[in-house]
């Protein structure tokens, strides 16, 4: 017998849609709200969820990204009286399997929960196999949108290889969960992945690092130490930030890269070292090429295959995706059960530019799980107040959508006054909120406007 949880506050409803489930063979748990109905889910694992979007403590929508967290692989029905396509968008991007309008028949209830539950299997299974056996998931590369996507195809066709790679992209794009998955999915994966950030040394030190020294070397050199390229043999060496690397270091780097063997600092006689080189940085080394301060031919020697991680505001659809595993990390990092966000904070998050990228991600997460109570929904006020500053969200209604264009050698004014009356018809006339999401005093919206009503009668020919 199939168990379904269904979430209704309506209580008739609940009732009569009970009833219809349980003579057509099912077993049902009923839940009166949102947040009810998580504490049942995660209690008894029900097959299939049937909730109603519009409730009090945690809606529907909400509860649907609680589940996406807690409970990969659950089909959810979300039923509603209003029928907003924005509401059934977003329910189906965060995992509902289908979407009923009220009042429904009884027929069409018994075959949406069929098809669901039809559905069920081959979810739990895709979701299973993502999380247990997909590398690219494993390692934090996630999201659905067309960038990563093709960056997820070309981990997979490179890395089987022995090319040097070079990654390049933004701080904070995750150019070290690349190079870590150009590592898990090569031949090499059983051997040493070793990273180091070229940034982080001073140029002696890292010299000594990279290539190792002798007993004797140098004052303080007690000991015998092996380089990280010796200690990576038979695997993966990242150099992130080979931008920074000086150019005489630069030099004896390209004399390992082509002749597979390295000297320590001291030594008289080189070591062999078979090591999968992959670079990374956030710097342009074709314009520090052209300007002398990167060499040339080690730019030539890096570059055989390049990867371009772009920046997380040029996917911001992947940031649900990313988020909630953020939650899911430090939750359990905290010792804290966190089970997602409520809509406006999700808004909020995806409306942000991100200058920070994933990293800056990762720590207004981990900030927000912090200051959540546990088993609650993260809210607005659980993130920082620069996300609501810089977003326009704090406003209560979203900011709006669409792009103008404009010829090149347009006159400013005339750019300001189009930016301005694009903006009140998106907020249909409002002009406090065309000023907070404009950054402008809205007095200044009133001079605009009053200016170019002034222009315009101007223009006109006088009368008579």
């Amino acid at each position: 017998m199939k168990h379904i949880l269904l979430v209704d506050d309506d209580v008739q409803i609940l009732e009569s849609t009970r009833k219809i489930l349980e003579l057509s063979g099912y077993r049902v748990t009923t839940a009166h709200d949102g947040q009810d109905a998580l504490e049942k889910l995660q209690a008894l694992s029900p097959d299939l969820v049937l909730s109603d979007v519009r409730m009090p403590r945690m809606t529907g929508l909400e509860f649907l990204k609680a589940v996406a967290v807690s409970r990969q692989g659950t089909p959810i029905v979300l039923m509603t009286a209003f029928g907003r396509v924005d509401d059934a968008v977003w329910a189906m991007k965060f995992g509902a399997v289908d979407f009923l309008t009220k009042p429904f028949k009884r027929q069409t209830l018994l075959d949406a929960v069929t098809a669901a539950l039809k559905r069920a299997p081959r979810m739990a299974a895709a979701a299973g196999q993502e999380t247990v056996s997909d590398p690219l998931t494993n390692l934090g590369l996630l999201g659905q949108s067309k960038p990563l996507e093709e960056l997820r195809r070309l981990i997979r066709q490179v890395a089987p290889t022995t090319a040097t790679v070079l990654v390049f992209g933004e701080s904070g794009t995750g150019k070290e969960r690349v190079a870590r998955s150009l590592h898990e999915l090569s031949a090499r994966k059983a051997k040493p992945f070793v990273a180091i950030n070229c940034a982080a040394l001073p140029d002696t030190l890292l010299e000594s690092e990279l290539f190792g020294f002798e007993r004797g070397a140098f004052t303080g050199a007690n000991h015998a130490k092996p380089g990280l390229f010796e200690q990576a043999h038979g695997g993966s060496l990242l150099l992130d930030e080979i931008g920074d690397m000086p150019l005489a270091l630069q030099a004896k780097l390209l004399r390992v890269i082509q002749e597979g063997e390295v000297r320590r600092l001291g030594a008289s006689a080189a070591r062999r070292v078979d090591v999968r080189l992959i670079a990374a940085t956030h710097r342009d080394l074709k314009s520090m090429a052209a300007a002398g301060t990167f060499r040339q031919d080690l730019l030539f020697r890096l570059e055989v295959v390049t990867l371009d991680l772009v920046p997380l505001r040029a996917r911001a659809t992947d940031v649900p995706e990313l988020a909630q595993a953020f939650v899911r990390q430090f939750s359990e990092k905290h010792g804290k059960h966190v089970p997602g966000f409520t809509t406006d904070a999700m808004q909020l998050l995806m409306a942000h530019a991100w200058p920070g990228n994933i990293r800056e991600l990762q720590n207004v997460i981990e900030r927000a799980v912090i200051f959540t109570a546990d088993s609650a929904l993260i809210e607005p006020q659980d993130l920082p107040a620069h996300l609501a500053e810089l977003s326009g969200k704090d406003l209560g209604l979203p900011a709006p959508h669409g792009a103008i264009s404009v010829a090149i050698g347009t006159p400013l004014r005339e750019v300001e006054e189009l930016l301005i009356r694009k903006t009140l018809e998106a907020t249909q006339g409002d002009k406090n909120v065309t000023a907070k999401l404009l950054g402008i005093n809205s007095r200044t919206i009133y001079r605009k406007l009053k200016e170019e009503d002034d222009s315009s009668t101007d223009d006109e020919p006088a009368p008579g």
